[in-house]
């Protein structure tokens, strides 16, 4: 089961949001945690914020829905962030000219996971590894026309080596 927690409008560009997010991706909840505590971005203190709400959700609908939900075994799944609403600003230029620039916001979403068995994930890998090796050797080798040597052509000479000539 998934469990999601998204913040909107947050006033961070969604490049420097995706810095701190890329450090949690695929981590357990406390490890995420932990790296968040640690991380000097601005936007590190939201994205926790963030963390810990969709760990509530987690919580509050595992006992709501009656879920088997062990919140200690919760890995992000993804953490995304996406463009908001862009503010348009002016900065005064030389010449009584105006120059303009943009504020960007960003829409930041985490979702959360239960962690999988080991095992199920390599039985998962093996079975797919094994379809895509056998669909390799029934694709038959094409060989391409005039890649032969015999068949290759000369470069042109080029107009200084006619000249030599």
């Amino acid at each position: 089961m998934e469990f999601t927690a998204t913040a909107r409008f947050q006033r961070v560009s969604p490049q420097k949001a995706r810095l701190v997010l890329d450090l949690i991706k695929g981590q357990r909840v406390s490890d995420a945690f932990s790296t968040l505590q640690f991380t000097k971005k601005r936007i590190a203190g939201p994205v926790e914020k963030l963390l810990r709400s969709a760990v509530d959700n987690a919580s509050y609908l595992s006992q709501e829905k009656g879920l088997d939900v062990d919140v200690d075994d919760l890995v992000v799944k993804s953490a995304v962030a996406g463009d908001g609403p862009r503010l348009k600003r002016i900065r005064p230029a030389p010449m009584g000219r105006a120059f303009r620039y943009v504020r960007r916001m960003a829409h930041i979403v985490i979702v959360l996971g239960e962690r999988t068995s080991k095992s199920a994930e390599l039985k998962g890998e093996i079975k797919g590894e094994a379809g895509k090796t056998a669909a390799k050797s029934a694709k038959p080798a094409k060989a391409k026309a005039g890649a032969t040597a015999k068949n290759k052509k000369k470069p042109a000479a080029r107009n200084w080596e006619k000249a030599a000539r």
